[in-house]
């Protein structure tokens, strides 16, 4: 099949906006819980990605979460403010900066947890097995294509 066989797709037979539109009502959803325990989704995968007892290398955590380093700076500074995370100089390498949880923020962390826990429980409980496993086959496939550079413009 050839591009010009494309040339009129609605968005919605792309997969790049289905794929942003679930992610849009996925994060939608945990914001609402997020606000309602003053956080916002971003600042929840954040401390999701923190090690609870050893903190984390600060520039390790935006590759976690698949961003640029410098996409964080702001969030981490809120986070900082909040009293949910505290940086330290490392021990080996003193110009490297680790996060470290506070108390409050390693609640904060079992909130995000929680949510994220309850929405995959939730979604497993109402979608085939079979369904998503094809589902995960196939977001794999996608992401090895585009890790791979397949796609080209």
């Amino acid at each position: 099949m050839s591009l010009s066989n494309y040339k009129y797709m609605k968005r919605e037979e792309t997969i790049d906006f289905n794929i942003k539109a679930a992610w849009h009502a996925i994060s939608r959803l945990y914001n609402v819980e997020a606000n309602l325990n003053d956080m916002t989704t971003s600042i929840g995968f954040i401390l999701l990605n923190i090690d609870s007892e050893k903190g984390e290398s600060a520039t390790k955590i935006a590759p976690l979460l698949g961003l640029e380093a410098r996409s964080i700076t702001r969030t981490l500074k809120n986070m900082e403010e909040k009293g949910l995370i505290y940086k330290q100089k490392a021990t080996k390498d003193k110009r490297g900066i680790r996060v470290f949880l506070t108390d409050l923020g390693k609640e904060k962390k079992e909130i995000s947890r929680k949510t994220v826990l309850n929405f995959n429980f939730q979604m497993q409980e109402m979608i085939d097995k079979d369904e998503l496993k094809t589902f995960f086959s196939v977001i794999q496939q996608i992401n090895k294509i585009i890790d791979e550079k397949k796609v080209v413009f």
